[in-house]
């Protein structure tokens, strides 16, 4: 049980963590959505994703520099700031139908978004035992997801809810379609301004704590193998998270798939399942780090289900199709799977990365953040290898390189303590 005290930030965070989880998971829609409205290949579409992830990388340093002078909840006021700005800049963008404002209002996001990632999760690893942190960053997680799952759903109904099909419209009718992103992006601003109130007035505690010494012969951040290597597997968990989530919906275009652009909430719903096990049994019942051995072989095992699985709904109808919710191809199921693989990563990393930093806990956190770099590179290299090949279906093999370094961490890498142990 949770006492009071770790509670009440908890559930200040955990609104932040649904904010995170909402504009994020947006992006799985908007691409099929832009690579129409701006005639664009799926090479290109898929800049969405990294317009919008390497912000992290970009701005990740930066905005700890910021967090020093300003405090973590000035600094994350100032995310939402930053954000809100950002949802503002897709109303010139769907006026103009500029891919590049898109991606700078993307990239405008991303940069808020930084602030508060580098912020938000060292609380939610530091506010009580290291060893069940994951735990609570599976709650986190189930709020974050939880509105992905939403996200994907709310845009179809609310954007394509008229419109029978993406394929084959008149200009008018695309300039109509695009315009109609104006008023939930102002709605989205007006939230997110609202939630500055929230986190300037909260009682959130600073994390002052981060400041205590430890490791004193340490001179760099670079000097802790187990943050460096974390990062790296943060790398690739992150781009194959955002393969599973963000093509999911092209994935069900190519394939002719209905309703293709809420498939991302397929995914989602299979994370927070995820993360309910997460939640359910570290530590009491699964360590950390076989939560994390888990993962990596689930993942590459629902990968080669992915490339030899055929378009037959039989998996589907078997998991869910008795609840009345639309199956899917085998191989499209697959694919949603990903995300209950994906689900307890970024949980169980954080805390193996994290643990013993002491006053190198706030870097350690910025460079963890930068990580989230896969998310814009890995996409990118999954569209381009798809568009060369013409086999979107095989392409997903490439996230098997991203579990056997997530698997390395798991075994070997997070016990590393010092370069020369190699």
């Amino acid at each position: 049980m949770q006492s009071k005290s770790t509670l009440a930030p908890m559930a200040i965070i955990g609104v932040l963590f649904f904010i995170f989880g909402f504009v994020t998971w947006l992006n799985g829609s908007l691409i099929p959505f832009l690579k129409v409205i701006c005639d664009l290949n799926e090479f290109e579409a898929l800049f969405v994703t990294f317009a919008f992830y390497i912000a992290y990388t970009v701005m990740a340093l930066p905005m700890a520099y910021v967090l020093e002078k300003t405090g973590y909840k000035n600094g994350m006021a100032l995310g939402l700031g930053v954000m809100a700005a950002g949802a503002l800049l897709f109303i010139p963008a769907a006026q103009s139908e500029s891919f590049m404002l898109f991606l700078i209002a993307l990239f405008t996001l991303g940069t808020g978004l930084t602030v508060l990632q580098t912020a938000s999760n060292p609380y939610i690893v530091c506010i009580g035992d290291i060893k069940s942190a994951a735990m609570r960053i599976s709650i986190m997680g189930l709020i974050n997801k939880s509105a992905g799952v939403i996200a994907p759903l709310l845009f179809t109904a609310f954007i394509l809810s008229d419109i029978g099909s993406l394929e084959n419209l008149t200009t008018e009718s695309k300039e109509a379609l695009a315009s109609k992103l104006i008023t939930p992006y102002i709605v989205m601003a007006v939230v997110l301004s609202g939630l500055i109130a929230l986190v300037k007035f909260s009682s959130l505690p600073e994390l002052e704590f981060l400041k205590e010494n430890s490791s004193e012969e340490k001179k760099s951040i670079f000097q802790f193998p187990r943050v460096v290597l974390g990062a790296a597997a943060l790398f690739f968990y992150v781009g194959i998270e955002v393969i599973a989530g963000d093509t999911i919906g092209l994935y069900g275009q190519h394939l002719g798939v209905e309703n293709y652009t809420s498939l991302t909430s397929f995914t989602m719903i299979f994370m927070v399942l995820g993360y309910l096990v997460g939640v359910l049994f570290i530590p009491k019942y699964l360590s950390q780090e076989r939560a994390l051995v888990g993962s990596a072989l689930f993942g590459v095992l629902f990968l080669f289900g992915v490339v030899v699985s055929s378009q037959s709904h039989g998996i589907s109808e078997i998991l869910w199709g008795w609840s009345g919710v639309r199956t899917l191809p085998n191989t499209v199921t697959f694919v949603a799977l990903l995300g209950f693989a994906n689900a307890l990563v970024w949980p169980t990393i954080w805390p193996l990365a994290l643990d013993g930093l002491g006053r190198y806990t706030a870097k350690g956190s910025a460079l963890l953040i930068m990580a989230i770099a896969g998310g814009a590179v890995l996409p990118l290299i999954f569209g381009k290898i798809s568009q060369v090949s013409g086999d979107m279906q095989s392409t997903y093999l490439l996230g098997i390189v991203c579990y056997a370094f997530i698997l390395f961490y798991a075994i070997k890498g997070h016990k590393i303590l010092s370069w020369r142990d190699e």
